[in-house]
């Protein structure tokens, strides 16, 4: 493994290893203590509701706790609402230092609403949805997406040029469809 610095936008990591946003699992005591003992060059919140942050959701807004962390910081939002996911990257804007879209979550609560990796059969939307988020932000937006919805729709490419043109900053490929949930086979 080479270890080298990485930059984002305008934000320079002093090296090229993340730690992924995790439901339930990175929250701030998790991203400290793997920050103190592995340092990573940046670290991502667990992912957020856009529509619990327009709503101003309590639960969510502890989820949001950056206090004492060293940045820098990446908050990942999701949703399938332009309009609702713009404004909750203004609203994360305050505390990150890079908005992240998740379009690779698999849980069935997630995608029965559109959200995560049910994203990737609707790629006009995803244009929608990375074009209003790039616009209501001042930070670097980056996706994080799966391979395809399943093995008969690998469509990794044709969305990954969708997210770059619509002005995202990078992009993270999850080498799984979205059917394959976390294991290797499905």
């Amino acid at each position: 493994m080479y270890i080298n610095k990485l930059k984002i936008g305008d934000v320079e990591l002093q090296n090229n290893i993340l730690l992924a946003p995790m439901a339930g699992i990175t929250d701030l005591p998790f991203r400290m203590i793997c920050k103190k003992y592995s340092n990573p060059g940046l670290v991502y919140t667990e992912m957020l509701s856009s529509k619990a942050l327009f709503y101003n959701d309590e639960k969510t807004k502890k989820l949001m706790n950056i206090n004492g962390e060293k940045r820098p910081i990446a908050f990942q939002i999701f949703g399938s609402d332009p309009d609702v996911m713009g404004k909750a990257a203004k609203i994360v804007s305050q505390y990150a230092d890079i908005v992240d879209i998740n379009m690779g979550c698999p849980a069935p609560k997630v995608v029965k609403n559109g959200d995560g990796s049910k994203l990737l059969q609707t790629p006009n939307l995803i244009e929608d949805i990375v074009k209003k988020v790039v616009k209501n932000t001042n930070k670097p937006v980056t996706v994080k997406m799966r391979k395809g919805w399943n093995n008969d729709s690998i469509n990794a490419i044709e969305i990954a040029k969708i997210i770059e043109n619509a002005g995202a900053s990078a992009i993270t490929i999850h080498g799984r469809t979205r059917e394959e949930y976390y294991s290797r086979t499905c």
